[in-house]
C-alpha cells in the first residue's frame, strides 16, 4: 500500500456552498490514507494519579469523576490522537464482579461510552468501542466460551448503541478468545481492530505463533491486526515484522513504553533487585520507562514496515503520543508547546541570552548541542 500524506479535518465538504458537510471518514479510509493514531493505557494513568487501584484494574473513575475521563480524552486529542477510545477495558461482568459492581455494569459502559463520543464528536475524531481479555477464557472448556462471548455480546450493543465508528478487541494472550471477540464485533457490523498481547514464550497460550495467529484474524474478517500491551518497542518491533510478512490487512503496534529486553520481553517480566521479590510489574515500572524520542523512533521503524495503526497502551502519556505524531510529519495542537532548547538559559543559543550561564552551562554540563530538542 503506497503512504500518501493525510489530509486534515477528516471529513469531504461538499462542493456546493450552504450544503452540510459529507460522513467524515471512516477507520479504513483514514487508513488508506495513513497512520492513524490511537492513544491507550487509560488504567496506568488513572493509577498513578490515585483515581484507580491497581491490581483489580477496574475503571470505576468512569462514574466517580468522569471530569477526568472527559479530560484525559481531551488531553490525548490534543497530543494528536485520532481515535477516542472508550474507556470500557475491564469494564465487563468478571472484572466488575472482583470488586462488587457487577450491578454497575450497564451504567459504567454508558457513562464511558457517552463520555467518549463527546469528545470525539467534538473534535472530528473517530469514536472506538473497546472490548478486552475476559480473564475467564479456558480454550479447553466451552462453558467459558459461551460465558465470554456474552461478555462480548453484552458490551457490544452498548457501543454499537453509541454509534461508535468501529470496535477494538485487545489484549488477548489467547488466540481462540481473540477469535471469539472478532466473531461477537463482525456480528455487530462494525469494523473490528484486533491486537494480541503476546506472552513471554513468543506465542499465543494455546501455543500459536504470532503470525498464525493474525492470519487467522485476517481470515476471520478483522480490519486491522496487530499486538498491544505487554511488550515494550524493542520486543514488540520483531514480533511485527512477522505478522506484516504474514497478513495483507492494516496492522497494529500498541506497544508499552517500557524497555522490555530480549531477557525479560513483556513488562509482567521486568525485574529489580531493589524491590521485595525483583519484580516491578506494576507499580515500579518507573526506571524502565522510555522517553518520547525512543517511542518516536518506534514509529518511525513501524510506518516504514507499513504498520499504520499505531499508539501507545499501559503507561503512555500525552508526552508519548504528542511525540509519535511528531514522528509521522504531524503538528497535533500540543506541539505549540513542543521542546525549544535554544531558549534555555544554560544550553540555548538565543541571542538575547546572557552569555555567562551559557558558558556556566558548557563548563559545567557539557556542551549545548548534547541536549536532545
Amino acid at each position: 500500500m503506497a503512504h500518501r500524506p493525510r489530509k486534515t479535518g477528516g471529513a469531504r465538504k461538499t462542493g456546493t456552498k450552504g450544503k452540510a458537510r459529507s460522513k467524515p471518514l471512516g477507520l479504513l479510509e483514514r487508513l488508506a490514507q495513513g497512520p492513524v493514531i490511537c492513544a491507550e493505557g487509560y488504567l496506568f494513568e488513572f493509577e498513578r494519579r490515585g483515581y484507580l487501584q491497581a491490581g483489580a484494574y477496574v475503571p470505576e473513575i468512569v462514574l466517580e469523576r468522569p471530569d477526568l475521563v472527559e479530560a484525559l480524552h481531551r488531553e490525548f486529542v490534543h497530543a494528536g490522537s485520532d481515535v477516542v477510545e472508550a474507556f470500557t477495558y475491564y469494564a465487563h461482568r468478571a472484572k466488575l464482579r472482583m470488586v462488587g459492581r457487577e450491578g454497575d455494569l450497564a451504567k459504567i459502559n454508558r457513562t464511558a461510552l457517552r463520555i467518549a463520543k463527546k469528545v470525539a464528536r467534538s473534535t472530528g475524531t473517530l469514536l472506538a468501542g473497546d472490548i478486552c481479555n475476559t480473564s475467564i477464557y479456558d480454550p479447553n472448556e466451552s462453558k467459558s466460551h459461551k460465558q465470554a462471548r456474552r461478555i462480548f455480546d453484552e458490551q457490544i450493543e452498548w457501543a454499537v448503541e453509541a454509534g461508535v465508528d468501529f470496535i477494538v478487541a485487545e489484549t488477548y494472550s489467547f488466540g481462540g478468545e481473540a477469535l471469539l471477540a472478532l466473531e461477537a464485533i463482525k456480528q455487530s457490523g462494525r469494523p473490528a481492530v484486533v491486537t494480541l498481547a503476546i506472552p513471554r514464550d513468543g506465542t499465543t497460550r494455546e501455543g500459536w505463533n504470532v503470525a498464525d495467529a493474525c492470519r487467522r484474524l485476517e481470515a476471520g474478517g478483522a480490519a486491522v491486526v496487530g499486538l498491544n500491551c505487554a511488550r515494550g518497542p524493542d520486543t514488540t518491533m520483531p514480533l511485527l515484522r512477522e505478522i506484516r510478512a504474514a497478513v495483507s490487512c492494516h496492522v497494529a503496534a500498541l506497544p508499552v513504553p517500557y524497555r522490555t529486553t530480549a531477557a525479560e520481553p513483556v513488562f509482567q517480566s521486568l525485574t529489580d533487585p531493589s524491590l521485595p521479590g525483583n519484580r516491578a510489574f506494576p507499580t515500579a515500572l518507573d526506571p524502565f520507562l522510555c522517553n518520547r524520542y525512543e517511542i518516536a523512533e518506534f514509529g518511525k521503524e513501524a510506518l516504514a514496515l507499513d504498520v499504520r495503526y499505531l499508539g501507545v497502551c499501559c503507561g503512555a502519556g500525552p508526552h508519548h503520543i504528542r511525540s509519535l505524531a511528531e514522528a509521522l510529519g504531524r503538528r497535533p495542537p500540543a506541539s505549540r508547546y513542543s521542546p525549544d532548547m535554544s531558549k534555555h538559559i544554560l544550553f540555548g543559543s538565543d541571542k538575547r541570552l546572557w552569555q555567562k550561564n551559557l558558558e556556566y552551562g558548557r563548563q559545567t554540563y557539557g556542551a549545548a548541542e548534547s541536549a536532545p530538542r
